[in-house]
C-alpha cells in the first residue's frame, strides 16, 4: 500500500512553486498592463564592465583610439618538416593499411595505401611525413628507400 502521506518538506516546496507561479502571473499582468510608451523605454545600456542600465552611464574613464587598434592574424612561420625514415613493419595488402615502425625507437605509425607507392611491402625501408589523424599521427607522403 502506498503512503499518501505529506511531508513538511513537501508542503514548503509547493508552498514556493505556488507563490513562484502567482509572482510570475502578476509581473506578467503589469507588462500587460503598462506596455513600453516608446522606444526609448525599451533600450538598455551596457557600461564598461558589460552590466546593463536604464539609463546612459558616464563615459569610461581611460579613452581607447581606435585608430590605433589593429585586428589581424599573425603570419604563420614557415615549418621546414624533417622527414622520418623507418621500415614499414606490417602491411596488409588486402585491406590496404599498414604500420611503419621508426628506425630509432619503438613508435609504430599507421599509414593508407592512398598515401604510399603502390609496390609496398614489408620490410621496406621508407622516409614518410606525419599528420594527425583521426586516431592519432599517421605515416604521409611516404617513398621507398634503398638504404638501411
Amino acid at each position: 500500500m502506498a503512503n499518501n502521506r505529506i511531508t513538511s518538506n513537501k508542503k514548503n516546496r509547493e508552498k514556493t512553486k505556488q507563490q513562484k507561479r502567482l509572482n510570475k502571473q502578476k509581473r506578467k499582468e503589469e507588462r500587460r498592463d503598462n506596455p513600453a510608451t516608446s522606444f526609448d523605454d525599451m533600450i538598455a545600456y551596457v557600461d564598461e564592465y558589460g552590466v546593463l542600465h536604464s539609463e546612459p552611464q558616464e563615459a569610461p574613464k581611460e579613452q581607447i583610439d581606435v585608430a590605433n587598434v589593429v585586428i589581424s592574424t599573425p603570419k604563420q612561420e614557415e615549418v621546414t618538416v624533417q622527414p622520418l625514415s623507418g621500415h614499414v613493419d606490417f602491411f596488409n595488402a588486402a585491406k590496404g593499411f599498414g604500420f611503419i615502425k621508426l628506425d630509432n625507437s619503438a613508435d609504430k605509425y599507421f599509414f593508407h595505401i592512398s598515401n604510399a607507392p603502390q609496390e609496398i611491402k614489408e620490410g621496406d625501408y621508407v622516409t614518410f611525413e606525419l599528420e594527425q589523424g583521426m586516431r592519432g599521427m599517421n605515416a604521409v607522403r611516404i617513398s621507398i628507400t634503398n638504404n638501411q
